[in-house]
């Protein structure tokens, strides 16, 4: 199959490359800097200059990669910048569905997050309505990607591993150092990056909707804040008391369709060298 990676130089677009090149297909991946090339083609992908705002850009890369499918892994958190991260969320998935439809490519797999449901104990499925304030851009994403015959959302866990926001020297590593460690609820889910990009190449093959990406064991605050200050050389972190409770989530429905991540929990993913996380 030949693929179009929209956010090839990132975290996750890095792992992802070679997963796909290894399961046989042919890797067009983009970036917005041209001097990211070599770190595509590092990854063993064609490298594309695209801009997702500049509508020739992407009508170009559309042309010379000649997609079966789409891959959507586009963010702007680089500097923190969530009006950004927002509005490609709502208006470059829109750009790169309707550049789809254009070209007679139906199948698109897009990056979603899994802390979009209501607070509560009991696991959350695919099923769950948004909560109320949804982090901005979600809904947009989600809906204008299912728009496609064959649009499957990954809900993502929170990232750690190689390239994330949690690996040595990386902002929640720095937080951890520094004593500012802070979870954004009291119960959040993980997935290591390879994990995410392992269930991305399956979801070629998998139906229309939405899948959550999480490993096995939801993480309290209380548990794996020590586990990861520790595998950094932080010191104990203090828990924070006044966190909104967050949900646990399921990942049944992906492990119905053959995905087994290789870190089934963060215990796993934080401590262990190949998790990427711990200090070397």
């Amino acid at each position: 199959m030949r693929i179009l990676l929209a956010g090839g130089a990132g975290a996750i677009g890095r792992q992802l490359t070679p997963a796909l090149v290894a399961a046989g297909h042919e890797v067009w991946a983009t970036s917005r800097d041209a001097g990211k090339a070599s770190v595509i083609e590092a990854t063993g992908a064609r490298p594309l200059v695209m801009d997702v705002y500049d509508t020739e850009s992407v009508e170009q890369a559309f042309a010379r990669s000649r997609p079966d499918a789409v891959l959507h892994e586009l963010t702007a958190l680089a500097d923190l910048d969530f009006a950004a991260n927002s509005r490609v969320r709502i208006e470059g998935t829109r750009t790169l569905v309707d550049a789809a439809r254009r070209h007679g490519v139906d199948r698109m797999i897009a990056q979603s997050i899994s802390w979009v449901v209501p607070d509560g104990d009991t696991l959350a499925t695919e099923d769950e309505p948004f909560a109320a304030g949804v982090t901005p851009g979600v809904p947009e994403l989600e809906s204008t990607v299912l728009e496609l015959p064959n649009g499957v959302v990954l809900r993502y866990g929170q990232f750690y591993g190689p390239g994330t926001w949690r690996a040595p020297g990386a902002p929640e590593t720095l937080a951890a150092l520094e004593g500012r460690l802070r979870p954004m609820a009291r119960v959040i889910d993980f997935v290591h990056v390879a994990d995410a990009a392992s269930a991305t190449v399956l979801a070629l093959d998998w139906p229309h909707g939405v899948v959550n990406i999480v490993d096995d064991e939801p993480a309290e605050a209380a548990q794996w804040m020590p586990v990861y200050a520790a595998a950094v050389g932080a010191p104990p972190p203090s828990i924070p008391s006044d966190l909104r409770e967050g949900r646990p989530v399921s990942n049944a429905l992906a492990r119905s369709r053959g995905w087994r991540p290789r870190f089934s929990s963060w215990r796993q993913g934080f401590t262990l060298p190949e998790g990427g996380v711990a200090q070397p």
